[in-house]
């Protein structure tokens, strides 16, 4: 009997077989081609071990290429720590569906998208997608609930890697290995299957992956540290020599072996008085020993190179501009990730979902949001002198930059507020621009413009200190007996006169001149 196809077309013009979309067509299984369950190729991997392993997968055979991958995750800390930063920062960002356009009918088909990719399933499989980060592809099986409509993907399943193969003519078409095609594979059915393939760089994407880039780093540190820990089990503990005298019966030389070996674990002997146990300290091997954790280090900073970019929030931090320096080249590393993930993701799921379900033709548009580094205190430094210009911010845009809750309507909560005598000073200086243009329009010949309010501002916190001084001069003046004794007393009250609050009135009304000075600007600009 014929399969049933559809008329609908996916992205290469293969019909959509609508029999298999809940069916599970790559599940693995105990006795056939595709099995969970593999052998280690990591165990005294060598030279010419990896060289054959690699050259394998280049040539199309990835089985052990995928298996080492696997291993290197499981077996080296340093490889997996950095590999899981990359893929958990692209996994944790967040999407949006921009709609076709504004007609209601795009608008429901993007709140359709969004109820799919909101549940967990979806999620899952991003973070099972970023796989591909490591071994060069990645691949999920899509299991269509055909029960009611909309039809939505029920499970989307991760695949082993090592169920597919590529294709022999172009080496960049992923087949699937069936009991019917066990060496070269069978194409995958359309609307079936996610295939994400990161471009990490150019050439075939089975020889694109960070494992491949990260195999020879693991070989050697593999090296390294099994050399490390035969010195460390040489060198690391002194020697213990037992010396015994002439004459010494057999009996006491087997004491004195018994008491020396068990020296190592025991701590404690007993022996005859003819014989002794020595602790020869080991020959100053600190530097040799250095070798191996400089080696060791070296291949680790190798590997963050490749897959983080950089090594600074890894190895060697040593300063905030350094670090913000390297953060911004894991940024790039981040939006080209999340770039391929959008392609992948529209092309294998947002299509398929409106093709199936509303017909082709209007695709709503999938976007991971990759948040941009601020400077806040740079923000925050701004808006203080723009908004007084008339700068018009929503308070939900800087809570939302600040990461700070939306305040409460209860009468228990303590809000945050500008003083008022702050507020009260500033005021009748600092207007919106389109305020100040309706008041110069409407002000009075007599009225005073702003900066005759300015020094009346710095009049009400100067004149309280000039006075006292004027009246203190005043004062010596009237009990002065001549011109000079007045000058003498003069030259004695400067160190009594204090200038501290006359200079806050100053860098006060400077202050609010500066920003008067750029209000009056920008209403000239705009005029």
């Amino acid at each position: 009997m014929a399969m049933r196809r559809s008329t609908i077309l996916d992205h290469n013009g293969n019909a959509i077989e609508l029999k298999v979309l809940d069916e599970e067509v790559a599940r693995p299984s105990v006795t056939g081609i595709r099995q969970v369950w593999h052998s280690s190729v990591a165990d005294n991997l060598g030279p010419q071990r990896l060289a054959s392993i690699l050259r394998s997968a280049a040539e199309g055979d990835a089985y052990d290429y995928l298996t080492l991958a696997e291993e290197m995750e499981e077996r080296d800390p340093h490889y997996a720590s950095v590999l899981s930063t990359r893929k958990l920062a692209l996994a944790a960002l967040d999407m949006r569906v921009d709609s076709y356009s504004d007609d209601a009918r795009d608008v429901e088909i993007a709140d359709a998208l969004r109820e799919v990719i909101g549940g967990p399933e979806f999620r899952e499989a991003v973070f099972h997608l970023a796989d591909a980060l490591g071994k060069g592809y990645s691949v999920a099986e899509l299991i269509w609930d055909r029960s009611s409509t909309p039809w939505v993907p029920a499970r989307i399943e991760h695949r082993d890697p090592r169920f597919f193969r590529f294709d022999r003519d172009t080496g960049r078409e992923i087949r699937l290995l069936t009991e019917q095609e066990p060496a070269f594979g069978e194409p995958l059915q359309p609307a079936k299957f996610i295939v994400h393939m990161p471009r990490l760089r150019s050439g075939l994407p089975v020889r694109g992956g960070l494992a491949r880039l990260a195999a020879v780093g693991y070989m050697c540190k593999a090296w390294t540290w099994r050399d490390w820990m035969a010195f460390a089990d040489i060198y690391g503990l002194p020697m213990r020599v037992g010396r015994y005298g002439p004459g010494v019966r057999d009996e006491d030389i087997r004491k004195l072996i018994a008491a020396v070996s068990s020296l190592g674990s025991d701590a404690a002997a007993v022996l005859p008085d003819s014989t002794r146990i020595e602790f020869e300290q080991a020959a100053n091997v600190a530097g040799s020993a250095d070798f191996f954790e400089r080696l060791a280090d070296w291949w680790d900073r190798q590997v963050s190179k490749a897959v983080l970019g950089q090594t600074m929030t890894t190895d060697d931090g040593a300063s905030l501009s350094q670090a913000q320096v390297h953060n911004e080249v894991r940024i790039d590393l981040l939006k080209a990730d999340a770039m391929s993930l959008d392609i992948t993701l529209n092309r294998y799921l947002i299509r398929p979902f409106v093709d199936l379900n509303f017909g082709p033709g209007r695709y709503p548009k999938l976007v991971t949001v990759v948040p941009e580094p601020e400077d806040l205190q740079l923000l925050v430094n701004s808006l203080e002198k723009l908004v007084p210009m008339g700068l018009r911010v929503e308070e939900s845009v800087m809570r939302d930059k600040l990461g700070l809750p939306d305040p409460g309507d209860s009468l228990d909560v303590r809000l945050l507020q500008v003083p008022a005598q702050i507020a009260n000073a500033m005021s009748p200086i600092v207007q919106r621009p389109v305020e100040q243009a309706s008041n110069r329009e409407q002000r009075r010949p007599d009225e005073p413009d702003r900066e005759d309010q300015l020094v009346t501002l710095l009049s009400q916190y100067a004149d309280p200190v000039i006075d006292g001084w004027v009246g203190r001069m005043r004062q010596h003046l009237e009990e002065s007996e001549s011109l000079e004794d007045f000058r003498d007393r003069l030259l004695d009250l400067l160190p009594e006169l204090s200038t501290s609050e006359l200079a806050k009135a100053m860098q006060h009304a400077l202050a609010v001149a500066h920003v008067a000075g750029m209000a009056d600007a920008l209403d000239d600009s705009r005029a």
